[in-house]
């Protein structure tokens, strides 16, 4: 069985992040096609960067008409945000809506998409090789970005051809599903009288 399941995908923000390459990652990660799995639904962003960033990207994004539900922390940086509940950590919202948390470090944000996450796709934006690879390494998700939009988490994309749908789980596919992934072996063996020592 092949399950098509939820997208709740992550973008982290690293302190060491070029920041007008993870406002433009961001905003096309939640607006350029919203009601998607792939689309994101939670921005995390490092707290030595929140001052310098988040006005940026929430003025962006709600110019766009994305509303924004955030931490305490995200609330006190940039008023009119609305409050973020418990249950919105865990929601694929489909829609022009996006959770923002602000988290201290790398471990955080990791064990934040552990907790939340739906295991499809998550991205980190750093300039930090170490912490991009301990994010690719850390981050059990079906497909794990650096510097760059989880948009592209698509059969198509990734040059599978026509996708069916989009697997959360292990086994036995992962990602995007195509007709190969629908598909079956079958071994057929001609011989001439062969036999195994």
């Amino acid at each position: 069985m092949i399950r098509h399941d939820k997208g709740l995908c992550h973008t982290y923000i690293d302190n060491e992040a070029d920041l007008e390459m993870g406002e433009k990652i961001a905003f096309n990660a939640k607006v350029q096609r919203p009601s998607v799995c792939n689309a994101m639904e939670t921005l995390l962003v490092h707290r030595d960067i929140a001052e310098r960033f988040l006005p940026r990207i929430v003025s962006r994004l709600v110019e766009a008409g994305v509303e924004i539900r955030g931490c305490s922390r995200t609330q006190a940086i940039c008023p009119g945000v609305k409050e973020a509940l418990e249950e919105d950590w865990s929601t694929e919202y489909l829609d022009l809506i996006l959770s923002v948390k602000i988290v201290d470090h790398l471990d955080e944000a990791i064990a934040h998409i552990e907790t939340y996450g739906s295991k499809l796709s998550d991205a980190i934006v750093t300039s930090n090789y170490q912490k991009a690879r301990r994010f690719i390494e850390e981050v059990d998700s079906a497909a794990v970005y650096v510097n760059a939009s989880t948009r592209f988490t698509d059969g198509n994309q990734f040059g599978l051809g026509a996708e069916l749908g989009i697997s959360n789980q292990k086994l036995h596919v992962r990602g995007p599903v195509g007709l190969e992934e629908l598909t079956s072996t079958k071994y057929i063996v001609f011989g001439e009288g062969q036999i195994r020592e």
